[in-house]
């Protein structure tokens, strides 16, 4: 049997050394098309590679997927985060967590997973050509036919499609040709441009518990903030970007965001807190403060938003300006226009639907013996290794290649 793995990313190598396994007399290939193998996996985390999620309950973990979530519902059982661990673990690649709940090899060097699954497909024979650009594949009566773009033709007995997300849905027209129901392809995973907001001369603050809201709609999330100089970004704002995807795109990325500096507490609480203060630090400057343990760059920032003298006791601040000071502590208002992408790690929301393939066994509902895997589905995840995750899980099954 002769097995084609189309992508040289995590789910293709992973598919790959599962398809090898599982049949070790199969001739495996893996077809990169360009002269990159696992470029999404050296350049993950900042060169750490977040390889997975410290999470095992299913329910835990599938609240990481906008979309896809029913089928990784059913397919996590097979393949979840602990088999990852132990797979990597067992190779020589020890893991850790965070207590965020990613996951890191301990070398925190993402070299060490590109390492070990390369050593896989050595050790187990599995072929990986580069420089090779599938532009069709032909359904034969004995498997595939696939011609390569500058006129090579290379048969199979079955396909197994891992060449990840496309930014564009055109560029899955090729499978849509064959088929397939196509999801439209929007970015997931962006930070927001804030070209006319001052907030931006704070670039570098970074806040662990906001409530960020996008006005108009019932989009909100809650985490780690960052403020970067073009805008916002950070676990809080990426997490809002991945479930408001679509939502975000029909707005053409121009909204306003509300941001509650103090995370989960709402105006009234943080009034009455405010008060509480007042009795007990009622001659303290306002300037020396810090509740709700806001950072000292961020109180003096919030101070000036709401036209507050810092250099006033707590005391004189009266209900007026208390108002003014929880407002902008809760429901501090910024124009986003546009979005940020890092273009070596982006992510997509959209793909091949799951109507045409079968969650079980990743088989196609349309071709029998063509396979997915990876981002090249409708499946992507937020910040955390949810992505990663995703690719080993699908990878897995569809390398069992059951029909």
């Amino acid at each position: 049997m002769k097995v084609a793995v189309i992508g040289g990313g995590a789910a293709g190598f992973f598919s790959a050394i599962n398809a090898k396994e599982n049949f070790p007399d199969a001739e495996v290939s893996i077809l990169e098309k360009s002269q990159k193998i696992l470029a999404k996996v050296k350049i993950s985390g900042g060169g750490r590679c977040n390889v997975t999620n410290s999470a095992t309950s299913i329910k835990e973990l599938c609240a990481g997927y906008p979309r896809g979530t029913k089928a990784m519902k059913k397919l996590l059982p097979t393949f979840g985060t602990k088999e990852t661990t132990e797979w990597f673990e067992s190779r020589g690649v020890p893991l850790y967590g965070q207590e965020d709940t990613r996951v890191f090899p301990k070398s925190d060097n993402s070299q060490s997973i590109i390492d070990v699954l390369l050593t896989e497909c050595e050790k187990l024979g599995v072929a990986i050509k580069m420089g090779c650009d599938v532009a069709t594949i032909d359904p034969v009566e004995s498997g595939f036919t696939l011609q390569i773009k500058g006129g090579q033709t290379m048969s199979f007995d079955k396909v197994i499609i891992a060449s990840g997300g496309s930014p564009k849905t055109s560029g899955l027209d090729w499978l849509a040709d064959l088929g397939h129901k196509i999801e439209p392809s929007v970015p997931s995973l962006f930070t927001f441009n804030m070209p006319s907001e001052k907030i931006t001369a704070m670039m570098g603050l970074s806040v662990e518990t906001a409530l960020v809201h996008v006005q108009g709609s019932k989009l909100n999330s809650f985490g780690p903030l960052l403020v970067t100089h073009w805008g916002m970004s950070g676990p809080a704002v990426l997490k809002l970007s991945s479930f408001g995807a679509r939502e975000l795109a029909d707005l053409n990325y121009e909204f306003k965001v509300q941001v509650n500096w103090t995370g989960i507490q709402n105006h009234d609480e943080v009034h009455e807190d405010l008060m509480s203060l007042e009795k007990i630090h009622g001659g303290k400057m306002l300037v020396n403060m810090r509740p709700f343990a806001l950072p000292e760059r961020l109180w003096l920032y919030l101070l000036n938003r709401a036209d507050l003298d810092g250099n006033k006791p707590m005391r004189e601040l009266g209900r007026k300006n208390r108002n003014k000071l929880v407002n902008a502590m809760t429901n501090d208002v910024y124009e986003v226009k546009g979005k940020t992408t890092f273009k070596e790690e982006f992510v997509t929301c959209g793909g091949v639907s799951w109507v045409s393939v079968n969650p079980k066994t990743m088989e196609s509902r349309v071709l029998p013996g063509l396979y997915f895997s990876g981002e090249v589905l409708d499946v992507d995840g937020v910040t955390g290794g949810f992505n990663f995750q995703a690719a080993w899980t699908t990878g897995f099954v569809a390398g069992k290649l059951s029909s």
